[in-house]
């Protein structure tokens, strides 16, 4: 067994058995169109899924309206929204498009795919071309290729999308808690060059 081993750190772990980590999450806006209409739908179980070529996934809950859209289209959106946008997209999260019709709650484009919604007024947009879908059981993790990303020049520095300009803020799932982005403390890929284990 390679590592460092003592009774100590094994004293000082609680086990809260099998369960989701509450670390914080990127909440985003995934769109699609359902019967004709942009819908959106507030996610927080979103990540990079590849670089080359760039993918992203996420994860829907099966009875989500979103769904049907996505497969009918095989398109979809994902849209970071700005923390002024909490209010808004946390409405996004807690009614439903099978009852309520959320097409006109934001100004919407659309890129070459013609059929995934953006919203105008994130920060950033991705618009995905469906790859596969994942049943996962309770939820499908919907994988697509980012055909395009889309921001505009006030949150970019050097050419570069600037997280700070953003503004994008997390979920804290276990809490059930909204957090915004502390200072920055390292520079990645570069702050343990100099560790010595």
């Amino acid at each position: 067994m390679s590592g460092r081993s003592t009774k100590e750190g094994v004293r000082n772990k609680i086990n809260l058995g099998a369960k989701i980590a509450s670390y914080p999450m990127p909440v985003v806006l995934v769109g699609a169109n359902v019967k004709g209409k942009p819908n959106f739908l507030a996610v927080a179980w979103f990540t990079t899924a590849a670089h080359t070529p760039p993918k992203v996934a996420v994860a829907l809950n099966k009875a989500h309206y979103t769904n049907q859209g996505i497969k009918e289209n095989k398109t979809f959106s994902v849209c970071i929204p700005s923390e002024d946008m909490i209010e808004t997209t946390d409405f996004c999260g807690l009614f439903s498009g099978h009852k309520t019709d959320k097409s006109r709650i934001f100004d919407v484009f659309y890129g070459d795919l013609k059929t995934a919604p953006m919203i105008t007024e994130c920060p950033v947009n991705l618009e995905c071309k469906l790859d596969k879908v994942i049943d996962n059981g309770s939820h499908e993790m919907f994988i697509g290729d980012v055909a395009s990303s889309f921001t505009e020049d006030r949150y970019l520095t050097d050419g570069t999308i600037d997280i700070r300009k953003i503004r994008p803020f997390m979920l804290s799932l276990d809490d059930r808690d909204y957090h915004v982005l502390g200072k920055q403390k390292a520079k990645a890929w570069n702050v343990g060059k100099n560790y010595k284990p």
